[in-house]
């Protein structure tokens, strides 16, 4: 049955340019409703588009059943006709964070080995709206409160691809029950110590009841218009970092690089703030936070001879004249 949603999927794919005739698929799927979803879609679709897919499933080795939950997800598999590969966490993962990014790299290895081109998640609208809800409350600025974007490459070869991102866990559900999907139900969705099941069990029906029915929507929404915006303001920032920076060629020598506080200066504080993160992430080890930007951000107008304390990794920075130095400690 051709349904409103096979439409909508259709239509978003082409219009945005989020996948290409031919290509070969890895559909990441988790036995939810979300992803089973998304993977009758993609069936559905594939005559249309002429894709070869796979499914890719994780068992991190949470709960008891993790194992019965990847043998349903191969049977389904056995069923729709597509190949099957499972990757099983070989030790604990102490986190949603770390196990995030261990699925992605093994996803990203079984892509690679199997020549398929994209990986295809289920994250949906509400997923988007949970995540704007729960970067906010952490602090996150505009690139954390667009997280969820419909694309973006894993590596030079693999592109991570979110069809889903306009429709909502409701529908996802329906359709679930409409073509009788077996959804497997997992039981750590409902365990309220994790912060997003709060948001999600909690917050956003208490949103919905008390404020607005229409909140995830509104909130999907927002998400959208911040990664356009976004985007831009990297790209002007990067443009006003190129122009401001000099990397240093004698290896010999103990500074990194310099920038040009008089270019810096003409600048909004918003690209100054990006510039200067662009050029914090290529000399500490981890990713800079605020504090770490605005304390170099500080330099552009301060008075000559001022300097930064170290930064993690052991570059510091100082103010002489119209530059500012970065140099090994």
């Amino acid at each position: 049955m051709w349904t409103s949603l096979h439409v909508n999927i259709h239509r978003t794919i082409r219009l945005r340019g989020l996948l290409e005739r031919n290509q070969r698929l890895l559909i990441a799927v988790s036995g939810g409703q979300d992803s089973l979803c998304l993977t009758q879609l993609m069936l559905d679709l594939q005559p249309k588009w002429g894709w070869s897919v796979g499914i890719a499933h994780c068992d991190h080795c949470w709960r008891e059943d993790s194992q019965a939950n990847a043998q349903h997800v191969e049977k389904l598999s056995r069923q729709w006709g597509i190949p099957f590969y499972l990757e099983t966490a070989s030790q604990p993962l102490t986190s949603e964070a770390v196990a995030r990014e261990w699925r992605y790299q093994v996803m990203s290895a079984i892509a690679l080995k199997n020549n398929y081109q994209c990986i295809i998640t289920g994250h949906t609208a509400t997923d988007r709206a949970e995540t704007l809800v729960y970067n906010l409350m952490r602090g996150s600025g505009a690139d954390g409160l667009q997280a969820l974007t419909w694309q973006r490459p894993l590596n030079d070869e693999i592109m991570l691809v979110r069809p889903l991102l306009e429709v909502t866990r409701t529908q996802t559900g329906q359709y679930c029950q409409d073509f009788q999907l077996q959804v497997w139900l997992d039981s750590t969705n409902q365990d309220l110590k994790y912060a997003r099941n709060r948001i999600r069990q909690e917050l956003i029906p208490y949103l919905q009841e008390k404020f607005n029915p229409k909140v995830e929507s509104n909130l999907a929404r927002t998400a959208e218009l911040l990664q356009a915006e976004v985007e831009y303001l990297e790209q002007a920032a990067g443009e006003l970092r190129e122009k401001a920076e000099i990397i240093n060629q004698e290896d010999n020598s103990l500074t990194l690089l310099r920038l040009n506080r008089k270019i810096l200066q003409k600048a909004p504080l918003a690209l100054q703030r990006r510039a200067i993160r662009q050029v914090l992430q290529k000399i500490m080890p981890n990713a800079p936070n605020f504090e770490h930007i605005e304390k170099l951000v500080a330099l552009i107008n301060a008075p000559n001879r001022s300097q930064t304390d170290p930064f993690p990794g052991g570059t510091l920075a100082v103010v002489e004249s119209e530059w500012i130095y970065l140099k090994k400690r």
